[in-house]
């Protein structure tokens, strides 16, 4: 059976108590002179969580198994919400069409794909969003916003197409909101239930890790 990918998300009530977040690869060399020498080993960084904290009921544990049984264990690739960061703009902000620029337009191009930047005043990186969640999105030309009728996105890939009334002119500048899911898929094979009490258990680790998909 060949990998692939599930448009199905992970249950939402199964992952609250999820830690986790981003991961990078670095490699750090002492020199003779006291200095350190830097190499990003990866061009981006990769989120990893673990969703398997807590108490749960014998239902949801079910649930669980029947997930990680349905993907194949690590086999197939699934949507998660980042608990934390699953939206163009900040926690507890209302999504803007303004939040995030996802392009320049040229006169001719009208498919721009999703992305999320994070920046101050030392650096930035730029995030493509791949699985974005449908309906949420949101998108603005030139300083004004588009009607729901003008783009369509492609929630298994990030990519808006945007109609051909509004394809943004040269120098416009294309700009987004969206909430998001992350891809991922179970970093193990085996899954361990333990059953503490009347009711009630616990799967002491979930690892997911996050995947192109």
């Amino acid at each position: 059976m060949a990998a692939g990918f599930h448009e199905v998300r992970f249950p939402l009530r199964l992952s609250l108590a999820t830690s986790g977040g981003p991961l990078r690869r670095t490699d750090i060399v002492d020199l003779t002179n006291g200095r350190e020498a830097r190499n990003a080993r990866w061009r981006n960084s990769r989120r990893v969580y673990d969703a398997g904290s807590g108490l749960r009921s014998l239902d949801d544990l079910y649930a669980v198994v029947a997930f990680f049984e349905a993907r194949g264990g690590a086999l197939n690739g699934f949507r998660f919400r980042d608990p934390l960061d699953a939206r163009s703009c900040g926690p507890g902000q209302a999504i803007s069409p303004f939040d995030q620029v996802i392009g320049t337009g040229d006169g001719e191009t009208s498919e721009f794909r999703l992305a999320k930047t994070y920046g101050d005043a030392g650096g930035e990186w730029r995030r493509d969003i791949s699985k974005p969640v449908a309906g949420t999105v949101r998108v603005a030309i030139d300083g004004a916003a588009l009607p729901i009728a003008g783009f369509a996105c492609d929630p298994a890939t990030g990519l808006v197409a945007i109609d051909e009334e509004y394809i943004p002119s040269t120098g416009a500048l294309v700009q987004a909101g969206f909430e998001f899911d992350v891809p991922v898929r179970f970093d193990t094979d085996r899954i361990e239930v333990n059953i503490e009490a009347f009711r009630a258990g616990r799967i002491p680790t979930i690892p997911l890790t996050e995947i192109m998909p």
